[in-house]
Parts: structure tokens; sequence; C-alpha cells
């Protein structure tokens, strides 16, 4: 990574073994808000590295080991998709972009901008942003909502507060404890972007070809909601019964892992 942008911003990266047959498109996944890169290393990377893709995960300015975290509330939605942007002109070749969650909709700002080889948005904000997901909350999970709130601040929250907004499916406490010491806060300004501020101009996103995927249990961002954001892009959504938000966490992440696989497949990536 040359630019100095991008000299210390974190990016983990699998590749395949030196015996497996190599795919000349490279992926590129992006988190979602509260979190960075390492949501991805548990099983995706290693996942698509076997499948014979170099796969790269992406922390955010401010998130993960990525600077910005002392001026987070600063960065909005536009700087990480420069982020992004930088990332792609930095690889050899242009990479598919999975977005996940607040990732999904950074995905769709970039594809504004650029034409991809193709994207998965994952249990994604919506193109029509955030503010939906906020009042469905308020109403269905009010203790949730300001649970989510108290992180974004800095706060500490509860390990179920985090269980019900990540998980549908069994998680051992030592784990989902590891990963409530690895999240944390979001910026308000990104936030408020998603809610109302820079919604994606979806004529543009369409110019490449998308998969959506989503939870049956997501409460964060619910399936209908993933069902709206496929009938925006003229496509099928694809929901996971049995699983939540997190679907690269959950038990079952294979399943939504192999359909990305199938797909890009299909797709001849």
């Amino acid at each position: 990574m040359n630019d100095p942008h991008l000299r210390h911003h974190e990016i983990l990266t699998h590749r395949p073994e030196a015996d497996t047959p190599r795919h000349a498109t490279p992926l590129l996944f992006i988190h979602g808000a509260f979190t960075a890169a390492w949501c991805w290393e548990e099983h995706f990377l290693p996942f698509f590295a076997r499948a014979g893709y170099t796969a790269h995960a992406l922390s955010l300015s401010g998130h993960g080991t990525s600077p910005g975290r002392e001026r987070l509330d600063s960065l909005s939605i536009d700087d990480y998709v420069n982020d992004v942007a930088l990332t792609v002109a930095s690889l050899p070749a242009s990479p598919v972009l999975i977005g996940h969650s607040m990732g999904g909709f950074v995905v769709q700002k970039y594809l504004e901008r650029q034409i991809a080889p193709a994207a998965v948005l994952m249990c994604s904000v919506p193109p029509q942003g955030l503010m939906s997901s906020a009042f469905g909350m308020m109403f269905s999970r009010p203790g949730l909502l300001k649970d989510l709130n108290n992180l974004m601040n800095g706060g500490t929250v509860a390990l179920e507060s985090l269980r019900e907004a990540l998980f549908a499916q069994p998680v051992g406490t030592e784990e989902l404890t590891r990963f409530y010491r690895l999240a944390q806060p979001e910026s308000h300004r990104a936030l408020w972007d998603m809610s109302m501020f820079s919604l994606p101009r979806t004529e543009r996103v369409q110019r490449t070809p998308l998969r959506v995927q989503g939870a049956e249990f997501d409460h964060l961002i619910p399936a209908s909601l993933v069902s709206m954001t496929a009938r925006t892009y003229g496509v099928d959504p694809v929901i996971f019964q049995g699983m939540g938000h997190g679907l690269m966490l959950e038990r079952d992440w294979q399943q939504p892992a192999q359909d990305i696989l199938d797909w890009l497949q299909a797709s001849g990536l």
C-alpha cells in the first residue's frame, strides 16, 4: 500500500495456498458500525482463501487499528467511501465488494462513483436510510436501541444486548465476551449521513451486479428492509432462516458464505 492515506490502515489479507487454483478477481470486505476488519477474519477470509480467492478486509478510518479514532465523530460516510476507493486502487485488479450493515451502505455509496465486478450487500442499511430501522427499534426493542446509543458514545452495554443485536443462534459467553471487547464506538456523523444526509443514487448503484442477503431474526436491519433494498435494485433477496444480524459470526455462517461463493461462480467470477 503505497498511498500515504492507506499506509497505516488495517487491511487483513488471506491468500490461497500455493496448490489452490486462484481466481483473478480479489474480494474486499467492508465491516459495519461498531466493528472492524476482525469480524471477517473469524470465518469468511479463510473460507474464501480456501476457495481460491485473495480476500481482503479493510478497517475503515477510526476503526480497528486504522488511524482516526481520535476524530471518529467527525468522520463521514464519504470518508469511509474514500477509504474503500483508495484500497480498491491499490489492488492489482478491481475486487468484488462485500459490505455488511453500515459497510453495505458504504459499498452502495462507492458504487455511485465506480462500477465493480460485483457486490454483495449483507444485512445492509437500505438505500432509503436508517430512519425506518430506528423507528422500528424504538417501538419493538427500546432497550436495545438505548444500549446501541450507549455503545456509540463509548459507554458499556450488557453482554445480552450484544447477543440480541447480532445473534439468533447459540453463542458461547467466552466468544461473546471477546466480541464485546473488540466492539467500539461509531461516528455520529456517519450515522446521520446514513439516516438522511447522504443517501445513495440508486440508479448508479444498479450498474453493478448485486447480491442482497438478510437474516430472518435481524433486529437491526429486519428482513422486510432487506427485501425493500432488493426491490429497489431489481433483484431477489436471500433471507437466511434462523439467523441474526451478524451473519458472518453466526454458528451457520457457512450458509451465507456458500451463497456468495455459488453466486460468484455462477457469475463467472
